[in-house]
């Protein structure tokens, strides 16, 4: 049995682990396009403040885990896939037949139509190739501009603010984070950032990028900007389109069954290209984080060998550190058509709540400052617990978080005596 996996990512290869375990006498080709070893994208910004050298970023740090494993690597990119002949095209002309074949082809950066996108110090920071650019130009003084202040985009300032450098973000919504926070919160977050001194625009675009030393940045507020580096952070979309005329089903990722199965019969997909059902809103989703790809690889391996798993959810869930501000998103944090929805916030103190409900179950949360409750929360929206009469005592007081799970947990309704005579 020859499995097949594209993407040497997480996903791809905690894939190959499990199917190895499972299977001693499979044959396993694990293909990626990269030079470096097998590596975590997540741990990129950790390598440009310093915390670790590059070998810190690789996901198995024996240089002969692979060949102990008894796991092909083929450096190539896939190009095409024929589901009918079961054959895989690659970039440097090869050709591979699959009995399973595993899409875990992550995702790439989006590239903003700008003038001057491709000038010499305009990077993404997405490889490690850019972040060797990166710490070239990115030195103490350094004036940086980045375009986009999304969940990497957060991450990403975070590592520059740490190399010291004068650092400008412009962000097109009107808020930052805007795919994970409210209004509030990420009003919240913008003024915590200017005040550790990065400048920020909101609701602007770049329009263009100027060549020179220092390039010349044209923002749609009216504002031009000097810098020496420019980055682009503007988002990210799943690999996937050399599946075009595969055969292979796909909407925005590769979508799956609860088993990571695609519409063709041993064939799978797993991590940030594949569009899993999420039991919490109801649909299928991409979900572009570690523990996803991770699970997912788990389930789609195991059915690959015969074991069939299911997959029990896509987990929506973004912690965030943004210069020491922690903010956290759960589930459906705008609300459900019909729903209910109770905020709290303290400016002064840096701390800001929401939650939404449908019926008397929580099914998303925003949250700033609140790092207590992170586990409550989280466990709240996964687990689509039914609060009963703690649903109404959360309108009245949202903070009472971790009595009303554990009442809830406990099959108890209304805790609220006990929990009145403890405050006493």
């Amino acid at each position: 049995m020859h499995h097949v996996i594209l993407g040497a990512g997480p996903a791809g290869v905690i894939a190959a682990e499990t199917i190895r375990k499972q299977a001693p006498a499979a044959t396993i080709t694990l293909v990626g396009d990269e030079a470096e070893p097998p590596y975590s994208r997540m741990a990129i910004p950790y390598l440009l403040v310093g915390n670790i050298d590059e070998r810190g970023t690789y996901l198995r740090k024996q240089a002969s885990h692979y060949e102990q494993l008894r796991v092909k690597q083929v450096r190539a990119k896939a190009t095409a896939v024929d589901a009918a002949k079961r054959t895989v095209t690659l970039d440097d002309g090869q050709t591979l037949s699959f009995d399973r074949l595993l899409i875990a082809t992550g995702s790439h950066p989006v590239r903003p139509p700008i003038p001057g996108i491709d000038l010499p110090g305009v990077h993404p920071c997405w490889t490690l190739e850019d972040a060797r650019a990166i710490a070239q130009l990115a030195r103490p003084g350094a004036r940086v501009l980045q375009m986009g202040a999304g969940f990497i985009g957060c991450i990403i300032m975070e590592a520059l603010k740490q190399r010291g450098v004068a650092l400008s973000v412009v962000e097109m919504g009107d808020r930052m984070v805007p795919r994970m926070m409210g209004p509030t919160a990420g009003a919240m977050i913008k003024r915590w950032c200017e005040q550790q001194g990065v400048t920020v625009h909101t609701g602007t675009k770049v329009e263009a990028i100027e060549a020179g030393s220092p390039l010349r940045v044209k923002l749609s507020n009216g504002h031009t900007v000097d810098v020496d580096l420019v980055i682009s952070a503007t988002g990210v979309r799943p690999a996937i389109g050399f599946l075009k005329d595969s055969g292979i089903t796909c909407l925005r990722g590769v979508l799956t069954d609860e088993h990571l199965q695609t519409n063709v019969p041993g064939v799978y997909a797993a991590g940030d290209c594949a569009e899993a059902f999420d039991k919490v809103s109801g649909q299928t989703i991409v979900s572009a984080i570690q523990p996803n790809a991770a699970e997912q690889a788990r389930v789609a391996a195991l059915n690959m060998v015969g074991q069939r798993t299911s997959l029990k959810g896509v987990t929506q869930i973004n912690v965030l550190d943004t210069l020491g501000m922690i903010s956290t998103s759960f589930g459906n944090w705008e609300g459900v058509p019909g729903g209910q929805h109770v905020e709290l916030t303290d400016e002064a103190a840096g701390r800001h709540l929401s939650l939404q409900f449908a019926g008397d179950v929580m099914v998303g949360c925003n949250s700033v400052g609140w790092t207590a409750h992170v586990g409550v929360m989280r466990g709240l929206v996964e687990g689509q617990v039914k609060l009963g009469e703690w649903k109404d005592h959360l309108m009245a007081d949202p903070t009472r978080l971790m009595e009303a799970y554990l009442a809830a947990s406990q099959g108890q309704d209304d805790w609220s005596g006990a929990a009145d005579s403890r405050r006493r």
